[in-house]
């Protein structure tokens, strides 16, 4: 077995080569083979459909219960700010800048050496299956939710992302609202008493003004924001329709669903959700993998950001290295020492976790 030492310099080295190879969401087939090369020379068996690639411990055993290892190596395309080549790894003053090294590169070569890790102990209580995943940024079709099927059911799961290795023991859900509001097309000359831009108004008030009652110890209230409004053509034409975006957080005290309904209940428009399966996620705190990280001195908090969380029907924990608010971020990095305390403290949460 490979120390961990030698794990972490051949995860970084992996990093390196990842961020510069280009795998912008659904096309991250070269990153994928990257990741097929780091399963052989383990001599790792893996599989893969699209560009997603996933493998199990060598000794899995179908009576116990599973934990799954996920984080995804798709990035978003570089914003206009960056300075230094987003496709270059540079090592500089113990930060690797590149694009996708802090979201979430760090995170996914952390839980690769950690797998390998553990990949052939004989005596785990938990079957490990560990799943590169595309489409996380785009919230694609053929991302991790197309992998599930080909898996065993799962018990609990930690989803890489960067964390600061602190433990985000909750999630907040997405669902996004296309709202029309119709009304009566005139001339403007005319009078109206069914224009639909005014009768907008008294909609965007009660999304601006409503409070769900469940309140999350740990993620707050529902949050929702119209983000978008569009309408008319020209001038002297009253329109007949105004659409509007909202953009709701939806936390672990209701499901998408619920929202919904309560959004239908109470405004006179048409409504139309996006999606439904991007739902809030939670672990209890006092569950053992929460409570391995507690001992060994990480923090508990919600995170407002998603990830592939959202996809998943098991309890999960959000935990990784890197700072959240680099991500996306003009020169994007990650701090070496990051990585290293990465793959050392989630082996440790491993490690006591099989033995709670």
């Amino acid at each position: 077995m490979k120390n961990i030492a030698t794990l972490t310099r051949e995860a970084i080295s992996l990093l390196k080569s990842l961020i510069e190879t280009p795998s912008f969401s659904s096309e991250e087939d070269q990153t994928a083979l990257l990741i097929e090369n780091w399963f052989n020379q383990n001599e790792i068996p893996f599989k893969r459909e699209n560009n997603n690639v996933w493998a199990f411990n060598k000794y899995f055993v179908e009576n116990k219960p599973t934990l799954l290892l996920n984080s995804h190596h798709d990035t978003v395309k570089p914003n206009q700010a960056y300075t230094n080549n987003p496709f270059k790894a540079i090592e500089k003053d113990g930060k690797l800048f590149g694009l996708g090294s802090n979201d979430a590169g760090g995170c996914l070569v952390s839980l690769l050496a950690t797998f390998v890790h553990f990949y052939e102990n004989e005596n785990l209580p938990y079957n490990i299956v560990i799943v590169a995943s595309a489409e996380e940024e785009s919230s694609g079709k053929n991302g991790l939710n197309s992998v599930l099927k080909h898996l065993p059911e799962l018990d609990c799961a930690i989803v890489g992302e960067p964390t600061l290795m602190q433990l985000a023991v909750a999630e907040k859900g997405l669902l996004v609202l296309d709202v029309k509001v119709k009304g009566t097309a005139s001339h403007a000359a005319h009078q109206n008493d069914d224009n639909s831009l005014y009768k907008s108004i008294p909609v965007m008030e009660w999304f601006k003004n409503y409070k769900f009652d469940k309140i999350s110890e740990v993620l707050g209230p529902v949050k929702m924001t119209v983000t978008q409004i569009s309408a008319g053509k020209q001038h002297n034409v009253v329109p007949s329709e105004c659409d509007l975006v909202v953009d709701i957080r939806v936390t672990d005290c209701y499901s998408n669903t619920e929202i919904l309904d309560v959004v239908k209940a109470n405004v006179n428009a048409e409504v139309t959700p996006r999606s439904m399966h991007l739902n809030a996620s939670s672990i209890p705190v006092a569950h053992d993998l929460v409570q391995a990280g507690i001992a060994l001195g990480r923090t508990t908090y919600g995170s407002p950001t998603l990830s592939d969380q959202s996809v998943l029907s098991c309890q999960s924990l959000k935990l990784g290295p890197g700072e959240t608010l680099r991500s996306h971020s003009a020169d994007e990095f990650i701090f070496i020492n990051e990585i290293e305390e990465g793959v050392d403290l989630y082996i440790k949460i491993l490690t006591d976790f099989f033995k709670l």
